[in-house]
């Protein structure tokens, strides 16, 4: 039993690390959207990503709270 249990955290450690890290990324890289040289945007819109952003972290933390995942919706303006 403690052999699969191993197995479990290492699975869980490992695709964990590389979500988190691919999620960051991904922050990052909407961050570069904030360079007004390069793209135009309302403070709406910024709200709105960041509503929709803060909504899904309160859902990840219900997921781990739980162990059951409720959405599965994605972001449009």
């Amino acid at each position: 039993m403690e052999y699969m249990s191993n197995s479990r955290r290492d699975r869980f450690e490992r695709v964990a690390s590389k979500r988190v890290d691919r999620v960051i990324k991904d922050i990052q890289l909407l961050a570069n959207c904030s360079n007004t040289n390069n793209y135009e945007y309302t403070s709406s819109d910024v709200e709105k990503m960041l509503k929709a952003i803060k909504a899904e972290l309160k859902l990840l933390e219900a997921a781990f709270s739980t162990g059951v995942r409720d959405s599965d919706e994605g972001f449009k303006f």
